[in-house]
C-alpha cells in the first residue's frame, strides 16, 4: 500500500475547512506526519475525490498553497447568496485601482492616480483595509513616497497561484489600438481639441476623488 493510499484524505479534507488560508505542502506535511512528496499526492487524490463524486467544492493550488473553493458550476447560487448578505462588491473605481497596482506594482499613489486621471488615494485605502493591496516598500526619490503592490489575499480572491497568471494585456492593448485608428479615420471621431487634447468637457477633474 502505498503511502498516499495508507493516510485517510478525511483528515487532509478537515484540515482545508478549518482554514482560513492556503496550506503548502510543507505545513500539511507536518500535520500529516508524512513527507512533502506524499502531501501533494493526497492533496491531487482530493481534488480528484471532490470531481468525482459532484461536490460543490474544489481544491485548487493558489497562491503557494493549496485551498478549498465553491465549484464554478454552483456561481449563481452562491453569487446571490453573497450579494444578500453585508459584504459589499467592490466598485468601478476600486477594481481599476486594483487593477493598476497589479499590473504596475510596485506602484505609488501619485503613478496610480496619474494614471487613472483623478486622485486615488481614498481607493487606495478602502484596497488596503479589504486586504487585497499593501505597503512593498519606499520608492528611492524625493520624499521617498509609499510603494504599493497586491497581497496573498488578492491572489486567493482571483484564484491565482502567482502573479506570473494574470491575463495578458497584450490583446487588450492592440483592440484599444484598433479602435483608436478607426476613430481617427473616422470622420465622425471624437472631438479633438487644436493642441491635440481631447475635449476637455470628458477629461476627469484629477483632483476630484472616487467613492468607493
Amino acid at each position: 500500500m502505498s503511502d498516499v493510499a495508507a493516510v485517510d484524505t478525511r483528515a487532509i479534507e478537515a484540515l482545508f475547512f478549518v482554514s482560513d488560508e492556503p496550506l503548502t505542502a510543507s505545513v500539511l506535511a507536518q500535520a500529516l506526519e508524512v513527507d512533502r512528496r506524499t502531501a501533494e499526492g493526497l492533496c491531487d487524490r482530493l481534488a480528484r475525490d471532490l470531481e468525482e463524486r459532484g461536490s460543490g467544492l474544489v481544491l485548487r493550488n493558489v497562491a503557494g498553497g493549496w485551498r478549498v473553493f465553491t465549484h464554478p458550476d454552483t456561481a449563481t447560487v452562491v453569487e446571490q447568496f453573497v450579494l444578500s448578505s453585508r459584504q459589499a462588491r467592490l466598485t468601478k473605481a476600486s477594481l481599476e485601482t486594483l487593477a493598476i497596482v497589479a499590473y504596475k506594482q510596485p506602484v505609488t499613489r501619485h503613478q496610480v492616480s496619474a494614471i487613472r486621471g483623478v486622485n486615488s488615494d481614498g481607493v487606495l485605502r478602502a484596497l488596503v483595509d479589504r486586504g487585497l493591496v499593501e505597503e512593498a516598500g519606499r520608492e528611492e526619490t524625493p520624499g521617498r513616497p509609499v510603494l504599493f503592490g497586491t497581497t496573498p489575499g488578492f491572489l486567493e480572491r482571483l484564484g491565482l497561484p502567482s502573479l506570473a497568471s494574470l491575463p495578458s494585456l497584450a490583446p487588450l492593448l492592440g483592440a484599444v489600438a484598433d479602435d483608436a485608428e478607426a476613430a481617427t479615420e473616422s470622420p465622425a471621431g471624437p472631438s479633438v481639441a487644436p493642441d491635440g487634447d481631447e475635449d476637455p468637457g470628458v477629461v476627469a477633474d484629477p483632483t476630484s476623488d472616487d467613492s468607493v
